[in-house]
């Protein structure tokens, strides 16, 4: 099983992350983008996604909100900067149950070569408290069980060979 790489330097108001998969470059990216996809995938095992916006173009917005198996609900949304490609992908970020912290993500999906791929998530936030405040959250938990199942969800739609 892949394991996520999670990088929280101490004093700096960024996150990294890092995944493989098995998995081209292209299908990576195309869960990241395609609206039927996202569903499928985005966040942790349990929790249902109701994605009311995913426009992921330049200056396209996005919102979505997730709902755990208690019926709690937890909104967010954001918008896309800038041509949506594997080579970059950058979005902002905002939890709508702290409205007004807003972090900036930048997505680069690298082709491995062998039908692999690596994931590579650089997020900077308004404030190191506000990173903290994320972490603290369960940011981790949340990433790491959408890329498990990322991973089931690439495995599904990779053509048989």
């Amino acid at each position: 099983m892949a394991t996520t790489q999670f990088d929280v330097p101490e004093g700096l108001p960024f996150v990294d992350y890092t995944r493989e998969f098995d998995a081209p470059a292209d299908l990576v990216h195309r869960a990241y983008i395609d609206p039927e996809l996202i569903p499928q995938w985005l966040g942790p095992k349990g929790f249902t996604m109701d994605l009311e916006k995913w426009d992921a173009r330049d200056g396209g917005s996005w919102r979505y909100v997730q709902t755990d198996p208690d019926g709690g609900t937890w909104g967010f949304h954001g918008v896309f900067h800038g041509p949506q490609t594997a080579d970059q992908m950058i979005q902002t970020f905002e939890f709508e149950g702290v409205p007004g912290h807003v972090s900036i993500s930048e997505l680069r999906i690298e082709d491995l070569g062998n039908g692999r791929s690596r994931a590579n998530t650089h997020v900077v936030f308004m404030s190191l408290a506000d990173r903290d405040g994320m972490v603290q959250s369960g940011m981790e938990y949340g990433v790491v069980q959408g890329f498990e199942r990322l991973d089931e969800l690439v495995a599904s739609l990779a053509p048989v060979a």
